[in-house]
Parts: C-alpha cells; structure tokens; sequence
C-alpha cells in the first residue's frame, strides 16, 4: 500500500483520495457503497470516475531518496512492502485500489492480489514452508491444490497431514497433536470444500490450534480458501482464521470472463507472502485488477440472486424422484454440520452437490441434456453451470481418495447463475427427465 504523499495516478503526488471517507456523519458504510469509490480520487487521474488502467512497466520516482525508501519496502529491510509505485512486478495503481477494496468486505488489515486463485494458494505455501515442513489441511481441497501440496511440494521434503471437513474438535486435536511432534507451518482449510460442501469448524480448528502450539508468533497461522461462498455468506477473520484466500475468478469476476486470486487478513503474514509475491512475480495484471473493480461494484446483487435462485431450485431438485440427495447448505438441520453453518455462515451460496439416483451413465445423461445450465467447470458466475468433479475436476485424485472423500460418480456439482429461478426449473426438470 502507499502512503499519502508519494508518486501516484499520472504522475501526480499521491495524496489520500478525496473520496475515501468510512462514514457518513456517524454511520460507517458498507461494503457495497464502498466498491464504488473507496481507494480512487478522480482528480488525479484527469477527472476520470472509474480509474484508467494503467499500462506501463514502471513507475518514475519524485527523487533517489523516495526510490531508495520504496525498495526498502520491497526488500523487506522496511517491513509493510512499498510506499510507493515501483515496478509492475510489485505493485501498480489498478492492483493497490483493487486490494484496498477487497479487504473491506471483510475488514482486513491487508490483501494481496495474484494473478489466479491457484497462484495465490502457491505463492502463500512456497512463502511459509520449507523443507521438512508440515502442512495440516482439511479435506477435501481443490483437486489442484491437493496436487499442489501432495505431489509438488512432497518433492521438496515437504509433509502433510489431512482431517476431513466435518472433522469434531477431538478428530482436529489428534491431527494437530501428530503434528506438533514436528514443525506445522500452516494449517489450510477449505471451507465449503470443494466439490462436497462440507464444512470446517473454523472455531474448532482455531482453538486446537492455540491450545497446541500457543498463541504466540510461532504458531502456524491459519489459512481458508473461503471461495464457495464469498465474503458475503462467511467472513473466516472472524471466526479465527490469519489468512483468507479466494479465486476472484469465481463470485469476485462473477461474469466467467477473468481468472484471478487473492489472499486477505493479517498484516503480518500478509506482507510475508507479498516478499515472495515480489520476487516470483504472480501478482494481477493491470488490466484484470480493471475488471475486478468494475465486477465488486455489483458483488452484492450477483450474489443476493444467485443465492436466492439456489433456493428455489434446490427446493425443487430436492423432492424429485431421481434425485438421491442434494448436498445444499440451507437443508442442513439437527447435526454438526448444522451447527456450524449456524455459527460460522451468513447464507447458503449458490454452489451446491446434485447426487443422482445412478452412476456416470445417469450423470452424464443429465448433464448433457441441459439447455440453460452450460456444462463448464468453475462457479460463481452470473450463468447457472454444471459439472462432473469424479471425472473432470477431480479426475487426478485417486480412486481411494475420492471414495474416502464422497466424490461419486453420480455427484453433479451446479453453480447457480442470475437467471429467472423458474427457467432454471424447468431446464433442470427436462434433463431429469432424460435419465
């Protein structure tokens, strides 16, 4: 982030942006008034409401002593990166508003853009571990970041240990007590997990923690990839979680047109990562941090829709007659599950697991009825799409392991868009018809 008085948009001196105001009188704004100026003062970029995309390499310092200060920062000799615009590997305007107007949502102490939610989840491992290491994580993950952990980093010495999404306190204990007998870098949720919507006990989780390892600097921060369900429906800061992280392809873009990630939360584990950042490279474009912005002005009305199709449709899906079961987080009632979709979510999201009464066979028959619902990996979008995660996005995971973690064959993952909800209905009614 940059400081009040350095070179900025245009080459004009930066100075707070006029428009940054928290509050109206008394009344602290919300995030959604917030997306649509926080961060950017038009009179330093020619009057311009929305900011220019800011196409170039470098920046021009106001004097040797400002550039010598800024890579003090980028070095890590000063802690708190930049003070100012350096270099487009560090950092740049469209970047710096952008992580600014992320880190409202969940009011963050800082965030960190990447240039895909996979970049940002390997830059944040390869910043706190080292060899002979262990990560402890939930399961199931994102089949990549399983690969990232298990495959990639296993080469390097680097260890893990795993417990399931739903795991109870005592389950967590036990893993992290197993742990403990070596060096845990990091403990990495992910929450709902992907493709099965279960749901980690970030409480649970946190208090394992600082009951093991303490509470002091040496014990492993915790790190959640909270992209199934937004800011909007789980704030992981609150709860006790260090670090959140996301694909801001998903919900973030919301319009299937941008691939992006980002990492928020505390400052100090914030700017180790962004040390690394630095050096590898792997941080946003200008142009996609552009379109970011655009996107998180309408965050709250893309998600508040989606949400409230998933709703319906699932209502429907859920009493059909070749629907075995549909894994949604707002049928959860009387178990623990429920009790932590009560503690820890703000709503149920609009991503969810559709089991079919069959196999593939049956699966891939409905999927490729669809008309409406495109048949497309990711979620998060404004379009309803539909998915296979045993045979597409989980495909590399071994069969054990998919077993052991309830990815079926008859598990189709739906994302559910902005469309009219009875639309959606009636697509969804005709391809069950064609199993």
């Amino acid at each position: 982030m940059t400081s009040d008085t350095e070179t900025d948009q245009a080459g004009a001196r930066r100075r707070k942006p006029r428009n940054a105001a928290d509050t109206v009188g008394n009344r602290r704004l919300k995030p959604s008034t917030m997306m649509m100026g926080h961060g950017f003062d038009p009179m330093l970029s020619e009057g311009s409401l929305k900011p220019p995309i800011f196409l170039t390499s470098t920046f021009v310092f106001e004097n040797a002593a400002a550039g010598k200060r800024h890579f003090e920062g980028v070095t890590g000799k000063r802690p708190g990166g930049a003070e100012g615009l350096v270099y487009s590997r560090f950092n740049g305007p469209n970047q710096e508003i952008l992580e600014d107007r992320l880190g409202i949502w969940e009011d963050a102490e800082d965030a960190l853009t990447f240039s895909s939610g996979m970049s940002a989840i390997a830059t944040l491992f390869l910043a706190m571990v080292k060899p002979g290491d262990t990560i402890i994580h939930s399961g199931p993950l994102y089949a990549a970041t399983e690969t990232l952990i298990a495959r990639v980093l296993g080469k390097f010495g680097v260890n893990f240990l795993d417990f399931p999404a739903g795991a109870s306190r005592a389950e967590i204990d036990a893993v992290l007590e197993k742990g403990a007998q070596g060096h845990v870098a990091l403990i990495y949720l992910e929450s709902p997990a992907n493709p099965t919507n279960a749901l980690v006990d970030i409480e649970a989780v946190a208090a394992s923690r600082d009951a093991i390892f303490g509470t002091g600097a040496d014990a492993p921060p915790i790190a959640i990839d909270n992209t199934f369900l937004g800011p909007l429906w789980q704030q992981p800061l609150k709860h006790g979680a260090d670090l959140v992280v996301y694909s801001l392809t998903k919900y973030a873009g919301g319009h299937s047109d941008l691939v992006a990630g980002g990492v928020l939360g505390r400052k100090e584990p914030i700017n180790t990562v962004r040390l690394l950042r630095n050096t590898i490279g792997t941080i946003l474009d200008p142009h996609t941090a552009w379109m970011l912005l655009r996107s998180l002005e309408t965050l709250e009305l893309r998600m508040s829709r989606a949400g409230e199709n998933a709703a319906k449709v699932c209502a429907f899906l859920r009493d059909h007659p070749k629907v075995e079961r549909v894994g949604y987080l707002g049928f959860l009632e009387g178990d623990r599950q429920a009790d932590i979709y009560r503690r820890h979510c703000l709503g149920a999201g609009s991503t969810f697991s559709l089991f079919i009464k069959g196999g593939e066979a049956e699966s891939f028959r409905f999927l490729d009825a669809l008309s409406i619902a495109k048949l497309a990996v990711s979620l998060g979008g404004t379009e309803t799409l539909a998915s296979h995660p045993a045979a597409m996005t989980h495909l590399s995971v071994s069969p054990e392991r998919k077993a052991a973690l309830g990815i079926t064959d008859n598990l189709v993952r739906i994302s559910i868009g902005v469309e009219d909800a009875d639309d959606l209905i009636a697509d969804f009614a005709q391809a069950l018809s064609a199993i």
